[in-house]
């Protein structure tokens, strides 16, 4: 009976210690990943897993780069997905956050990267003697443009490159013009082909197997961006300066600057400072397992993790600035 007691008491003193070191922290925690699927919908039930086990009983469910920034400002969710441009222009109150105050969205940290390709035909290229994007929209010639559909991120990176870095849009082009389709991945691999398209626009991973298959059945070059064009771009969203190099793929013969974006997680900035260390510091330790089930969390790195241009959570700096 004695005994008993002694363990009662014991659980009892630890639950209250826990309980000390976790004031303010809610039961559990709604982590919003992406569709059914891809990859921000495994990587968020691996990393919501990591962190009920670590930290706090975490949920996953699903969502959208967009809708993820909505909700985590509106405490319909506690964190999620979503990429550095997207949240730019939330905090600027523009694109699909027209007329909206993103206030208690902020980044928890960056996670892996996003590069933007313009892919143009080197028939087209050669013959119109276009040798950039900035020669591209600077000329007086039609061009048969796509990028993914709208609501994506490619979508809206193109869309707000072409506005931010060159002052025109879907609109004035068309009146050079230019026609647009919206679609896939792979339709428009397709598209270029056969010789349906003579530009497609996209952002996708660092080495993508998407532009290595449009390689290989069409000859072409991929564009590379002015720098006061990206600097425009990433003095109003917050994206950065990425460069394709030299044998990452067949086509690039020399450095190609491009517009550099990353995944990230946005989180509730009212949420506990320590709790969001704790939450980053799980991740980082983490890490190697998370990596196994979705490879590109693998680019996670301290030097990243912070971004330069957008507001951080407390807890995120406290711990990316303590790791060495």
């Amino acid at each position: 009976m004695k005994k008993a007691l002694l363990i009662i008491l014991a659980l009892t003193l630890a639950m209250s210690l826990g309980a000390q070191n976790k004031a303010g922290w809610p039961d559990q925690l709604k982590f919003m990943a992406g569709p059914p699927g891809g990859n921000w919908f495994a990587l968020g039930t691996a990393l919501s897993e990591m962190w009920s086990k670590n930290v706090i009983q975490t949920t996953s469910s699903t969502g959208g780069g967009v809708a993820n920034i909505l909700n985590a400002d509106l405490k319909k969710g506690d964190f999620g997905f979503s990429v550095v441009s997207l949240v730019g222009a939330a905090l600027a109150a523009e694109e699909d956050f027209a007329g909206k105050q993103i206030k208690n969205a902020v980044v928890m940290a960056n996670l892996y990267t996003q590069y933007t390709y313009y892919i143009i035909r080197k028939d087209f290229a050669d013959k119109h003697g276009i040798k950039s994007l900035d020669d591209l929209v600077a000329k007086d010639v039609p061009v048969r443009f796509a990028t993914l559909k709208p609501g994506t991120a490619s979508e809206f990176v193109i869309k707000a490159m072409f506005k931010k870095g060159y002052n025109t849009d879907y609109d004035k082009l068309k009146k050079k013009g230019w026609t647009f389709e919206f679609t896939s991945y792979e339709n428009g691999a397709d598209l270029m082909a056969d010789n349906h398209l003579d530009l497609f626009a996209f952002s996708v991973g660092k080495v993508a197997s998407i532009v290595m298959n449009i390689e290989s059945s069409t000859p072409i070059y991929i564009l590379p961006i002015g720098q006061k064009a990206l600097d425009s771009l990433a003095n109003a969203y917050g994206t950065t300066t990425f460069t394709v190099e030299p044998g990452v793929y067949k086509s690039v013969k020399e450095p190609i600057k491009t517009i550099g974006d990353f995944n990230c997680i946005v989180v509730r900035k009212d949420l506990p400072e320590d709790l969001v260390y704790e939450l980053n510091k799980a991740m980082w330790e983490g890490r190697t397992g998370i990596t196994a089930a979705v490879k590109d969390f693998g680019e996670l790195n301290v030097k990243d993790a912070l971004p330069t241009n957008l507001p951080v959570h407390s807890g995120s700096l406290k711990f990316w600035k303590s790791v060495k």
